[in-house]
């Protein structure tokens, strides 16, 4: 295992985030699980996460992270260096998912979804970059999603769009900080039907007459939807693979970290698009004269 590295995960009260604090703790990081509500509604999430490092002997602890609030951004990423007195690794996680016709969701719904899944990662380098920037090292571990160049479905545009614009903010920030020793990773999962809560706790719209008027031709097969990815899902894989595979990217040495990496059992094609589309970058890059942002192992 490579040294002790203290790792901060938007979005940890469950799902992928929450696996991942486990899995890095257990290898033996210091991880701080940011989430909201820590003293109500999370505070059951917070209690777990104390009682398994008591339990193991190991340092997973939930910290007030209201990825929506700036505030509570940056007073969670102060406090984190208050204590430890330095930060290595930013996993951006937080994020959710809405399921529906899309003509049906208000711009303001859509707002929203951008808010929580794009704006949160700005919020989050806002309050972590400059004590990344101050130190000369340091990774951010972006988790994406196989939609934004895969074989995705109908009915999940809102998401799907804003984590697409997550993605473009990964790559321009990968080339931007490059020069301060701060590596990129965007961690690439695929649809996993069971051990996150994406599809229970998907929204759904606010115009429910325009989401009536699609039912007549598209009712049944939107309730279908989930069932049909869980249909071409392979067995034996579960959701612990991306935080396994979170955890290897983190402890490989800095500057030999794979610029992008999926974790798809269905296979829906986006890591045969991205391949492409990470080696156009990269041969634009050398065309304009700025190779010098490109990571050491990317495309080429």
């Amino acid at each position: 295992m490579s040294d002790k590295q203290i790792i901060v995960i938007t979005g940890a009260s469950s799902g992928f985030g929450n696996l991942t604090a486990r899995t890095l703790a257990r290898a033996g990081h210091t991880v701080y699980a940011g989430m909201r509500a820590t003293g109500d509604r999370n505070a059951p999430r917070v209690k777990e996460l104390a009682e398994l490092s008591a339990a193991e002997g190991i340092d997973a602890r939930g910290i007030e992270m209201d990825v929506q609030d700036q505030a509570s951004v940056d007073a969670a990423i102060a406090r984190i260096v208050d204590e430890q007195g330095r930060l290595d690794v930013v996993v951006h996680n937080a994020g959710h998912m809405v399921l529906g016709p899309t003509e049906a969701f208000t711009p303001e719904q859509l707002a929203e979804l951008y808010d929580v899944n794009v704006l949160s990662t700005q919020r989050v380098n806002r309050a972590a970059l400059p004590v990344l920037r101050e130190q000369g090292n340091g990774l951010l571990v972006w988790v994406g999603s196989s939609s934004t160049r895969g074989g995705h479905p109908p009915f999940l545009a809102p998401y799907f769009a804003a984590k697409a614009g997550m993605d473009a903010l990964a790559e321009s920030y990968a080339a931007e900080v490059l020069k301060f020793g701060i590596d990129t990773v965007i961690v690439v999962p695929g649809a996993y039907p069971s051990g996150t809560n994406h599809f229970a706790h998907a929204g759904t719209p606010a115009d429910e007459a325009r989401a009536d008027a699609y039912d007549a031709h598209y009712g049944k097969l939107r309730a279908g939807m989930a069932q049909r990815l869980t249909d071409i899902f392979p067995e034996g894989h579960d959701a612990d693979e991306v935080a396994d595979e979170i955890a290897r990217v983190i402890e490989l040495p800095a500057g030999q970290r794979p610029f992008r990496t999926h974790i798809d059992p269905s296979r829906d094609g986006s890591d045969v698009v991205s391949t492409v589309n990470d080696r156009i970058r990269a041969e634009f890059y050398h065309r304009i004269g700025i190779s010098e942002l490109l990571p050491a192992n990317a495309t080429r």
